[in-house]
C-alpha cells in the first residue's frame, strides 16, 4: 500500500566534510561523506578548473567549448593537508579547500591578496522533473568589484547588479534589456582591487549569472542541469584573463581572408540577378568600396537548402564570376531547417541516413521555417557534420560562392510559444546521448562548425569565410557573427557599440551589427553615425529587412553618400592595421576591440565607461550617439593622444568635449605609434600596393607598433611565409629614432614605406638612414614631416637644430 503519494522536496543540498584526498598527476580529487567528489585540474599556473559530482562518480568528460589546443602545463603544485583545510599552491596561484564544507578560496600567490571566495559554495537542488541536478554555486562579491562578459548582452558593459539569463533565441527586434538573446557565452570577467579573474562555466544548459543583484555581496550562477563545472582563470591583468579564456576556448583557426575585412552590403533579399547588378554596378559607379555582396534566402528554390530559384538567378555560375570580375564576393545564406519535400535530394539523403533530430518517442522534429514544413539535420553527430560539409561542393567549388551566412541556427522554429525545439527533442551530442536541455545552447555552434568544414574544404586553397547568428562558447574558432536582428534607432546605435565590445572580452572579437538597423528605416543621419561607428568593428556589414526602404549608402541624400564614402575609405586605408591587430588575435587571443576597462583598469573611471574604446591597440574611438550632434564628451584615458583630424595632442585621465559634426566623429591615436594605412581602393586586391604609409606619432619616450602582413588569402602564412614587422620609436626633445626589425619569410609587393611623421617638436638637421647620411630634400614639410624610405631599412634617425 502506497502511503505517501508526494515526492519530498528536499531543497538545497550541501557537500559534507571531505574523507578523502588522492592525487592523480595534475588532478585532485576531494570526496566526502555525502558522496560530494570536487575534481580539481591544475590547467595552467594561473587556470583551475573545478568539476563537482554529486554521485560518487563522474559522467563521461566531453565538452564542445574547449579546445584541444589549449595550453597546458604548469610550473608548480604543491599540496598541503592542513588542520582545517587542503592548500593547493602553483606559480600564480593558492587556494584553499575546506575540510568541513569543500569551500573553494583562492589568493595571488605573490601576495596573499584574497581573488574569490564562495560564498555558500557549491550547492544542488534534485530535479525531479528531468532528472539529474540542477546545480549551483555562489561567491562572494567583493567591495568595489565589476563584472564583464557573457557576450551579446545589450545592456551596459559592468553587469554589476544585474542577473542574466544563456539560452540562445531568436530575438526579432529585441531591445536594450531583452535577455537572453542569440548567443551564450557563460563566462565573465571580475574585477576588484586592480586584480581580475574569469570564471567560465562550461556548461551548455540553461544557465543563469546573478552580480549581486538579489544580495549586494553575493554572486552566483547555476544551470539546470548537467555538472557544476567551471574554470578560474587568473590575470592579474584583465587583457590576460580574456586572452587565456581565448586559448581555452580557441583562437580563430585561420585569418580571414582580407576581403572579409572590408565593406559588406546585405538585404533581404536582393533578387532578382538585375537587382544584384544594379547594386553592386552603383557601388563602381559612385566610387564606394565594398568587397561583398550577400544572398538573403530568395536565391532559393522555395527556400530549400542549396537550390537556386532559376527564374531569379538563371545562371549563378556566371553571375557569381561576373561579380568576382567586378571585385565582389559572393556570401550566401543556408539555414537549418530542411523542407519536407520527397522530390528534394538533400531532404532525401537525411531522412534515408536518418540524419534528422528526432523527438523522444521516435517521430521526427517538425518545425515551420521560411520553407514551411522542415526536419532539422542533428548537427551533434559527426556523421551528420561531414554529410552538411559535403553539401556545400556545389555552391562553393562549383558555382564559387566565397561565404556562407549561417542564420535561425538557435534553431528558431516559427509559431510556437517558445521560438525553438520541444525540451524532448534528442541529440546525438557526440556519442554522449541527450535532450534538447543540453543540446540547445551549442546547436547553431555545431551547424556553423560543420558548414565551416565544408568551406574550408571547397575554397581551398583559398580560406573559409563564415558568419552564424547563434553561438556559444569557443565558436570564435570557426566563425564571424552579427548581434542579429536590431533596429533602426539611435538606442540600437548605443546597443551595438556596447555588444560588439563585449563580445571581444568574451573571447569572439569577429563581430558586427547590422547597421543601420535590420527592422524600419533609418535617417540619414543615424546611418551615417551608424557607419562611422562600423568601421571600427572587425565584422562591417550593412544589413536591413528592406521592408521600410533602401539601405544603401546612396539610398538617402549626397550629403550621407559623400560622408558615408569617407568613411568607408577610411576602413580601407586602415585594413593594413585590422589585419595586423587580428594577427595578434589568432596568434595570442588578443581583443581586437578594447573597451577603456581592458585598456586602463586602474582606472576606477573605466570601469562604468561604456561609449569609448581602443581599435587594435593604438587608436581610440568613440561614436556619437545623440541626433542633431555637433560633438560630445567623452574620456581619454591616461597618456598622451593626437586627434585624429587635428594633430592637436590631448593630454589623457579625463572627460572632455569633442567637436564632431556629422562628417566627423571622436577619433585619437596614441603618441607614438605608427599605423600603417593602404592607399584607398574600391575592394581589396583592386590595386597593386606600390607604397604603404606609415603615420608615425611623435613621443618623448618609447613606443612599439607592428605590422603583419602575407598573401592576404590561403594557407602559405602558416608554413612561415609571413611578414612580421616591429617598428620601435624613440623620440627625444631634439631626436627621433624609428628602428625596425622583421621576421618571417614573405616579401610584400610593395618596395617602400611613405612614411608621415605627426608632431615632430623639432626642425630636421640632419638624417641617417641605416648609418648613412642622406640629403634634407628627402623631407617634403607641410606640418607633417613625410619621406619615402626603403621597406627593408633598419634604422632612421633624425636629428634637430
Amino acid at each position: 500500500m502506497i502511503v505517501n503519494t508526494e515526492l519530498e522536496s528536499k531543497g538545497n543540498l550541501f557537500p559534507s566534510n571531505i574523507i578523502d584526498f588522492k592525487k592523480d598527476v595534475d588532478t585532485l580529487y576531494f570526496t566526502t561523506e555525502n558522496e560530494v567528489i570536487l575534481q580539481l585540474t591544475v590547467v595552467r599556473d594561473s587556470v583551475l578548473r573545478f568539476r563537482y559530482t554529486t554521485t560518487g562518480k563522474f559522467e563521461n568528460d566531453f565538452s564542445y567549448a574547449i579546445t584541444k589546443y589549449a595550453s597546458r602545463g604548469y610550473n608548480k603544485l604543491e599540496i598541503e593537508d592542513l588542520k582545517t583545510h587542503y592548500k593547493i599552491s602553483t606559480s600564480k596561484l593558492i587556494c584553499h579547500i575546506d575540510k568541513d564544507t569543500l569551500k573553494v578560496q583562492l589568493f595571488d600567490a605573490a601576495d596573499g591578496l584574497a581573488i574569490s571566495q564562495d560564498e555558500i559554495g557549491f550547492h544542488w537542488e534534485e530535479s525531479y522533473e528531468h532528472g539529474g541536478n540542477i546545480v549551483k554555486m555562489s561567491k562572494v562579491s567583493n567591495d568595489g568589484e565589476s563584472y564583464f562578459g557573457l557576450g551579446d548582452k545589450p545592456n551596459h558593459l559592468n553587469l554589476k547588479g544585474k542577473r542574466y539569463e544563456n539560452w540562445v533565441t531568436d530575438s526579432y527586434a529585441y531591445g536594450k534589456d531583452t535577455d537572453p538573446i542569440y548567443k551564450a557565452i557563460p563566462f565573465y570577467t571580475g574585477l576588484h582591487h586592480n586584480r581580475a579573474y574569469g570564471i567560465f562555466f562550461d556548461n551548455s544548459f540553461r544557465s543563469f549569472f546573478d552580480f549581486a543583484h538579489e544580495r549586494r555581496n553575493v554572486t552566483s550562477f547555476w544551470a539546470q542541469g548537467g555538472e557544476m563545472n567551471y574554470y578560474f582563470i587568473y590575470g592579474p591583468q584583465m587583457t590576460e584573463v580574456v586572452e587565456s579564456y581565448t586559448d581555452l576556448t580557441g583562437k580563430p583557426h585561420l585569418l580571414p581572408p582580407l576581403w572579409a575585412l572590408g565593406f559588406h552590403q546585405c538585404k533581404w533579399s536582393y533578387y532578382p540577378e538585375s537587382k544584384v547588378k544594379e547594386i553592386t554596378s552603383t557601388f563602381r559607379k559612385l566610387q564606394i568600396p565594398c568587397d561583398a555582396i550577400y544572398l538573403d534566402i530568395d536565391y532559393m528554390d522555395g527556400f530549400r537548402c542549396f537550390t537556386w530559384n532559376k527564374d531569379y538567378f538563371p545562371d549563378p555560375k556566371r553571375m557569381v564570376k561576373e561579380l568576382a570580375d567586378d571585385g565582389f564576393k559572393t556570401v550566401a545564406i543556408i539555414d537549418p531547417g530542411i523542407k519536407i519535400d520527397k522530390d528534394y535530394s538533400v531532404f532525401k539523403e537525411a531522412l534515408d541516413n536518418d540524419y534528422f533530430c528526432k523527438r523522444a518517442d521516435g517521430p521526427y522534429m517538425k518545425g515551420k521555417v521560411w520553407p514551411g514544413e522542415c526536419y532539422f539535420p542533428d548537427y551533434t553527430k559527426p556523421e551528420v557534420r561531414d554529410w552538411w560539409s559535403g553539401l556545400f561542393k556545389e555552391l562553393i567549388e562549383d558555382i564559387g560562392v566565397k561565404g556562407v551566412w549561417n542564420d535561425m541556427n538557435e534553431p528558431a522554429v516559427m509559431e510556437v510559444p517558445n521560438k525553438t525545439f520541444p525540451d524532448d527533442v534528442r541529440h546525438d551530442y557526440d556519442g554522449n546521448p541527450c535532450s534538447h536541455r543540453k543540446a540547445h545552447n551549442i546547436y547553431g555552434m555545431q551547424m556553423a562548425r560543420a558548414t565551416y568544414q565544408g568551406l574550408k574544404k571547397f575554397s581551398y586553397p583559398k580560406r573559409p569565410f563564415v558568419i552564424t547568428r547563434s553561438a556559444y562558447s569557443g565558436t570564435q574558432r570557426y566563425t564571424s557573427t552579427w548581434t542579429g536582428d536590431n533596429v533602426a534607432t539611435w538606442e540600437h546605435l548605443w546597443i551595438a557599440n556596447v555588444q560588439a565590445q563585449r563580445m571581444a572580452m568574451s573571447g569572439f572579437s569577429f563581430a558586427g551589427s547590422d547597421i543601420g538597423g535590420f527592422a524600419e528605416q533609418p535617417q540619414g543621419e543615424l546611418f551615417t553615425r551608424w557607419i562611422q561607428l562600423g568601421i571600427f568593428h572587425p565584422f562591417f556589414r550593412v544589413h536591413s529587412s528592406g521592408d521600410h526602404g533602401d539601405q544603401e549608402p546612396w539610398a538617402f541624400d549626397t550629403d550621407v553618400t559623400d560622408v558615408v564614402r569617407k568613411f568607408i575609405e577610411i576602413r580601407y586605408e586602415l585594413l593594413p592595421y585590422l589585419y595586423t591587430a587580428f594577427w595578434h588575435y589568432v596568434e595570442q587571443g588578443t581583443p581586437l576591440l578594447k573597451s577603456l576597462v581592458l585598456y586602463d583598469q586602474e582606472d576606477v573611471q573605466t570601469h562604468y565607461r561604456t561609449d569609448e574604446f581602443i581599435f587594435g591597440n593604438q587608436i581610440l574611438a568613440c561614436p556619437v550617439l545623440e541626433p542633431n550632434a555637433k560633438g560630445r564628451r567623452m574620456y581619454i584615458p591616461k597618456g598622451n593622444w593626437f586627434n585624429f583630424w587635428t594633430d592637436e595632442v590631448i593630454k589623457g585621465g579625463k572627460e572632455m568635449w569633442v567637436d564632431a559634426d556629422i562628417d566627423s566623429m571622436p577619433i585619437f591615436v596614441k603618441e607614438g605609434a605608427i599605423i600603417p594605412k593602404y592607399p584607398k581602393q574600391q575592394y581589396v586586391g583592386e590595386k597593386q600596393i606600390e607604397s604603404v604609409i606609415l603615420e608615425a606619432y611623435f613621443k618623448t619616450g618609447k613606443e612599439s607598433s607592428q605590422l603583419f602582413d602575407d598573401a592576404h588569402d590561403g594557407y602559405d602564412y602558416t608554413k612561415g611565409r609571413y611578414s612580421y614587422r616591429t617598428f620601435k620609436l624613440l623620440g627625444k626633445s631634439n631626436e627621433l629614432i624609428i628602428q625596425q626589425h622583421k621576421e618571417g619569410k614573405f616579401n610584400a609587393s610593395y618596395k617602400t614605406f611613405e612614411l608621415r611623421i605627426h608632431g615632430l617638436p623639432f626642425e630636421i638637421k640632419e638624417i641617417q638612414l641605416d648609418n648613412v647620411i642622406i640629403p634634407l630634400d628627402h623631407v617634403k614639410s607641410n606640418g607633417i614631416s613625410t619621406m619615402t624610405i626603403d621597406k627593408e631599412f633598419t634604422e632612421l634617425h633624425l636629428i634637430g637644430k
